[in-house]
């Protein structure tokens, strides 16, 4: 619980990056990343010791799930949403459509 409460400061805003890499047969790489905003709320022990009891941040990259129990540890979001749960997938949407339409 000591490691959570030093990596999860409430009241704070911090930067989710995503890097994403498009390869089709010979065509050149395309690579982008997607950058999120995320302000977690001012957290409680209880509410951190009541987080981490529940397994849940020992398997996310970032320490918790945004699209589960996490999301009470969330106050606001800035960017893309889906970018946070683990890929911009808007973001790829456009960018695979634009990728693939050219001509190899």
């Amino acid at each position: 619980k000591q490691w959570y409460q030093r990596r999860v400061r409430g009241g704070r805003w911090h930067t989710v990056v995503t890097g994403v890499c498009c390869c089709h047969g010979n065509r050149p790489e395309r690579t982008f990343h997607s950058e999120t905003e995320v302000l977690f709320r001012e957290l409680t022990e209880d509410v951190i010791s009541w987080y981490v009891g529940t397994g849940e941040p020992f398997d996310k990259a970032g320490g918790y799930g945004i699209q589960g129990k996490g999301a009470v540890l969330v106050e606001k979001v800035s960017g893309c949403y889906s970018n946070v749960v683990g890929l911009p997938g808007s973001e790829l949407m456009v960018q695979l459509r634009d990728y693939l339409s050219k001509e190899e």
